[in-house]
């Protein structure tokens, strides 16, 4: 069966946008997936069905392209708390954490996601995991001022270690002007001691490691949409079924 995977993944981002209300702060994901559902606000502004809405973009593009589509934005000084954000992912466990970053604006989705009541996840089923780590790197966001000491480090705790490179062969930047590591762990036995131990090194910014943020997971499979939803910190996420939108 062919599957039309921009099919699904609209989807998905309607099943999200449905969590949308006038009046709320909206975090405006990075990626393929959170862009459709960009279009689908802007859209839904554009026709009167919502209003007052305001939106914190996760990167520059994102920044760029909710102008474009009249999106009314705003910033932390006047709004610190966000209502609901929509975003993307690479690699999502069971527990609901998850691998973001493919696109290098991990930094600031997750300092949206940390102001955020509520982070809603969208992706494919092609990005389900058992474990993070199986299908995925880590990205691990570094200033340029001596990344090659944290390529060591980083193979000191058994990852694989590779410079991103942008597509005319120099370091890939971030909005920041770091550089980003790609550090390929395998499935990952101990998600926070790997959090930590990162987090921890001088020089390195952010990693990819989401943990615990996600308090929604919406998955677009041929077989329709699942909502997972995380019921308690540290509990496994409850499944509840909705049929695929049209």
């Amino acid at each position: 069966m062919d599957v039309d995977v921009t099919k699904l993944k609209e989807a998905a981002a309607a099943a999200a946008v449905r969590h949308i209300e006038s009046g709320m702060v909206v975090g405006l994901g990075s990626g393929t997936t959170a862009m459709h559902a960009l279009r689908q606000l802007a859209q839904l502004l554009h026709d009167g069905q919502l209003h007052d809405i305001v939106g914190v973009p996760t990167s520059v593009v994102v920044e760029g392209e909710a102008q474009r589509l009249g999106i009314p934005l705003t910033s932390f000084a006047d709004h610190p708390i966000i209502d609901v954000t929509i975003d993307g992912a690479d690699e999502v466990d069971p527990e609901l954490n998850v691998i973001k970053g493919g696109g290098g604006a991990l930094l600031r989705e997750k300092i949206v996601a940390q102001a955020s009541r509520r982070e809603i996840i969208i992706v494919d089923q092609s990005k389900l995991s058992p474990a993070l780590g199986t299908h995925w790197a880590v990205p691990v966001e570094v200033v340029p001022f001596g990344w090659q000491t944290q390529v060591r480090f980083l193979e000191s705790l058994s990852a694989r270690v590779k410079l991103r490179l942008s597509g005319n062969g120099r370091p890939f930047m971030t909005d920041q002007g770091n550089f980003i590591l790609d550090a390929n762990f395998g499935p990952i036995n101990h998600l926070s001691r790997l959090a930590s131990q990162i987090k921890m090194r001088a020089g390195v910014v952010e990693h990819g490691l989401f943990l615990g943020m996600a308090t929604d997971v919406i998955v677009a499979s041929p077989d329709g949409i699942r909502h997972l939803k995380r019921s308690e910190p540290g509990i496994r996420g409850k499944t509840s079924e909705v049929e695929l939108g049209a």
